[in-house]
């Protein structure tokens, strides 16, 4: 019988009234609202959407989401054998898997998305997704393009799924380039900052200093990095790989297939929307795939995939 992987989305994912789609744990909301000194359980339940979308506030919004719908879809026979998540999503996995509190990860990801929209605030960026692409043509337009500023490609998604960060001037270009060029498709994305960029860099200093000041265990449960796609269970590599986050691209397709190499059957998707789990179907097709807002019945909004 093969393992069970649990896989946490990050950012973009939020959507106002998402808690009642993934198993809404009333004591995780209202400790996330009594730990952050503000209603994040109201914001996500009624909006606005822009005001979610924040960095500061989707960051906890999608943690406490995570791991709520976690613990409803956690049950006799489908217990989570391994566990990753997708750039935010880590921080689930991590408390999930026992290597964070609760309440220290729900303060971390607030000071994560506060350091980065201070970051963007002094140099502006976005990021694009980019589908189809040449490997070959792509490296080669960044490497072009990036003689103008920052460009970077930072998260290696799926197959044929990556994307790109950087200023907004040379991420606009890079997109027009891509369609030029008949190279590929890009999409420019919602979010609020260039994250895993090296415009994420100057906020690393004082996040590590943050994270020193929190405990970290070893893993319950077998965990895999964003940095290097592989199993981590050294509580002080983790901590170090977490500063390296911010700032490196991540390598969610090679997480996903290390987890089937460690023989993942199964994976679940514990969050709002589906968005990971078109990703997985691209990267491997020896996997069951699941997500809880259907195993909890109520269907996802559309989802990119």
């Amino acid at each position: 019988m093969g393992l069970t992987a649990f896989l946490f989305p990050g950012q973009g994912s939020q959507y106002v009234g998402m808690r009642s789609k993934t198993g809404s744990s009333d004591e995780l909301y209202r400790r996330a609202d009594e730990v952050l000194g503000f209603g994040l359980t109201r914001l996500i339940d009624e909006g606005p959407q822009d005001e979610l979308t924040q960095t500061a506030n989707a960051q906890p919004a999608l943690l406490v989401a995570g791991l709520s719908a976690a613990r409803a879809v956690d049950a006799p026979g489908r217990r989570a054998d391994l566990v990753l998540g997708h750039s935010l999503g880590e921080y689930s996995a991590l408390v999930f898997a026992g290597v964070l509190g609760f309440e220290d990860a729900l303060r971390l990801v607030r000071l994560r998305g506060e350091l980065m929209a201070r970051a963007v605030a002094r140099t502006p960026g976005r990021m694009a997704a980019v589908i189809g692409a040449d490997p070959a043509a792509l490296e080669g337009l960044v490497a072009e393009l990036s003689a103008g500023g920052v460009l970077e490609i930072t998260n290696r998604n799926a197959p044929g799924q990556v994307v790109l960060s950087g200023e907004e001037a040379v991420v606009a270009r890079a997109v027009e380039e891509l369609k030029a060029r008949k190279i590929g498709r890009g999409m420019p994305l919602d979010v609020s900052a260039p994250f895993h960029s090296s415009l994420m860099r100057p906020m690393a200093e004082e996040f590590s200093a943050a994270l020193e000041k929190v405990a970290f265990s070893k893993p319950s449960l077998r965990f895999i990095d964003n940095v290097t796609g592989q199993e981590e269970s050294d509580p002080e590599a983790i901590r170090r790989k977490l500063v390296l986050q911010l700032y490196s691209p991540v390598l969610f397709e090679q997480g996903v297939r290390s987890a089937v190499a460690a023989g993942a059957a199964t994976v679940v998707e514990c969050g709002p929307k589906a968005v990971l789990s078109g990703l997985v179907k691209r990267i491997s097709r020896d996997v069951e795939i699941l997500n809880s807002e259907t195993m909890l019945g109520q269907p996802s909004p559309a989802a990119i995939s």
